[in-house]
């Protein structure tokens, strides 16, 4: 008989599993509709940039200098980072299952994001994702994006925890692949029934 494994942290992404991401292809597709912009033009500068915005190496401001005021705009800057913000919503039944099962089981949560510094402040206070989240390994933050291995070993060195006693929650396939080859247990996050079943085979349930 197969043995569980013995789950003492839990890292997980925040876009697509805690929150929606924080700035996607349809979030900007809205944007260009609502602002009056060229969808492909902005579309191609932000390939262009938008990884050095999340590894920490521009602001939010100096992305969009290179995405949107790159000449006049009829609108704000203010404006467009509203909208931007606004996009953000929670998935309340993940945020809840994390906190439910780090209170019962006693877990360290790590947050393991590709984000910019201003959005993932914002998320963070909006959302209180504090609240249950111990440590924000932000892509911003530690200047690795993923799916770079060292930005889960910096997680692992963070979290003082053994990759056999993780368990990750990514949306991403390819990521949950790379922490997998870490020797961390992968969980491909598709829906909360999905997941919620896979944390069960670990060990991790809110009821016996």
């Amino acid at each position: 008989m197969t043995r569980s494994p013995t789950i003492s942290a839990l890292f997980l992404d925040i876009g697509g599993v805690l929150l929606t991401n924080g700035w996607d292809h349809n979030m900007r597709a809205r944007a260009a509709d609502q602002f009056g912009l060229d969808y492909e033009e902005m579309n191609e500068r932000h390939h262009l940039t938008f990884n050095t915005y999340e590894a920490g190496k521009l602001s939010l401001d100096e992305y969009l200098n290179r995405i949107v005021f790159y000449e006049k705009r009829s609108f704000s800057r203010e404006e467009f980072k509203s909208f931007m913000y606004a996009q953000s919503q929670p998935f309340q039944e993940m945020i809840r299952l994390m906190t439910e099962l780090k209170g019962r089981h006693g877990l360290r949560i790590a947050a393991v994001s590709n984000e910019g510094r201003e959005l993932t402040t914002y998320r963070v206070q909006q959302f209180q994702l504090g609240m249950f989240i111990d440590f924000f390994i932000s892509s911003c933050f530690v200047h690795y994006r993923k799916p770079h291995a060292d930005i889960y070993q910096i997680a692992l060195d963070i979290a003082q925890v053994r990759p056999e006693d993780v368990a990750y929650i990514d949306d991403r396939a390819m990521f949950v692949d790379v922490a997998r080859g870490l020797g961390i247990h992968g969980i491909l996050h598709k829906d909360y029934e999905t997941t919620q079943k896979a944390l069960k085979t670990m060990g991790l349930s809110l009821r016996n």
